[in-house]
């Protein structure tokens, strides 16, 4: 009787390649808010902390993913995610947990496998991925990451080759993938960020006023930004935080360049404003200072609602939080996700980007002091947290699942 009352329900299956923890709480988001008087809900990862996973009642499925510090150098390095033998093994690990969930469709976020996966088994595939990816997206030009031509050529030269040798590092990207599909029989997707988007949908968890699109077909949806905090107690000191200095919140997440930390603290050091640095566990919190008060996770919401600006990677988890709270970010971002997420944040007038390969204590002093001097900055944050205000992306989603499933 319970199973068939079960198959009565439409069976959603979430993947999460789990290489960061923003993809992860993403969909955890997601999946959280669905009724469960209308969906079965499944949720494969390769490791499920007890933190965050805590009072979730769906079923979740443990799923072979790479070494989370392999992908991250990777991407650092401007070098494909997947070798062909590897994105192999995703792609039979997917099949069987596709052939045990047999969903009605499978939301995926940074599981480029499924691009495979999903048309074998004949599953339909909604993507999660920020917008500023898309093909479709409006932009002048790529941002320059810290690749490896920036470290050998030096800014100036490598500014000029990297639209250049673009096209080639994209088609490279997307090799493994296109293979591997031809294996399978079906065509080519394309370059990088075809790959990137490739569904029956996307899915877009950015506002369109932030990341405006152009000729995309209907199938590519915002939902607006997904925001996460982690619930938890404050720190003891929270509430012994000095109000009368400006408050800096500074947050690297789990994939920003935490080696920059001391950097951004020395540049802070001679201001007059108070630091709440949380490290994610990554740095040594037990190293105060006067002024600096350090831990490894905080409610990001409010400590960004009580800030008067927000330094971090640059990438749409902590940047996004502080938008929607009306404040304005200092992104100092090293990956190629966080500078295209950042070049559109700096763009809206919402924050400077400083370069993360090349950051001085003297260039966060002077944009820091920048951005509290200047009332623009905080004007155009406190627009776009009313942009942010339209948006309810669990509402926007379920709204999709309901057409995608009916």
């Amino acid at each position: 009787m319970a199973e068939e009352q079960s198959r009565q329900l439409k069976r959603i299956l979430f993947v999460v390649e789990n290489t960061t923890l923003s993809q992860v709480v993403r969909l955890l988001v997601l999946a959280r808010a669905l009724d469960q008087q209308q969906y079965e809900v499944h949720f494969a990862a390769s490791a499920f902390d007890p933190k965050i996973f805590s009072r979730t009642a769906f079923q979740q499925w443990q799923l072979f993913t790479m070494d989370k510090k392999a992908f991250l150098s990777s991407a650092q390095k401007g070098k494909s995610f997947y070798t062909e033998k590897l994105l192999r093994r995703y792609v039979d690990a997917d099949i069987q947990l596709i052939q045990a969930v047999k969903p009605d469709i499978i939301i995926g976020d940074a599981r480029f496998s499924l691009a495979v996966s999903a048309p074998v088994c004949q599953v339909q595939y909604a993507a999660l991925i920020n917008a500023y990816w898309s093909p479709f997206a409006v932009r002048d030009s790529f941002p320059m990451p810290d690749h490896p031509l920036v470290w050998l050529l030096g800014e100036k030269l490598a500014a000029r080759y990297f639209p250049q040798a673009l096209p080639a590092i994209f088609a490279r990207f997307a090799q493994p993938l296109n293979r591997a599909r031809q294996q399978f029989g079906l065509p080519p997707v394309g370059s990088l960020l075809e790959m990137l988007t490739w569904g029956n949908y996307t899915l877009y968890p950015d506002p369109v006023e932030l990341i405006p699109l152009t000729d995309n077909p209907d199938t590519h949806i915002f939902l607006g930004p997904i925001l996460w905090s982690p619930d938890m107690e404050l720190p003891a000191w929270w509430n012994d935080i000095d109000l009368s200095r400006p408050l800096i919140y500074v947050n690297m997440g789990s994939s920003g360049k935490v080696k920059l930390l001391p950097t951004i603290v020395k540049g802070l050091r001679d201001l007059p404003v108070t630091v709440v640095a949380a490290t994610a566990g990554r740095w040594d919190t037990t190293i105060q200072q006067e002024h600096v008060y350090s831990c490894e996770f905080v409610p990001g919401d409010i400590a960004a609602r009580r800030s008067a600006l927000v330094i971090c990677s640059g990438g749409a988890s902590t940047a996004y939080q502080a938008l929607y709270e009306g404040v304005p970010v200092l992104g100092i971002p090293t990956h190629f996700d966080q500078y295209l997420a950042m070049t559109a944040i700096e763009k809206a007038g919402c924050g400077i980007l400083l370069r993360g390969g090349s950051l001085t204590a003297e260039k966060v002093r002077q944009a820091v002091s920048m951005i509290l001097e200047a009332s623009s900055y905080r004007e155009a944050a406190q627009r776009m947290k009313h942009v942010f205000s339209q948006y309810n992306a669990a509402d926007r989603f379920s709204s999709f699942l309901e057409k995608a499933v009916s």
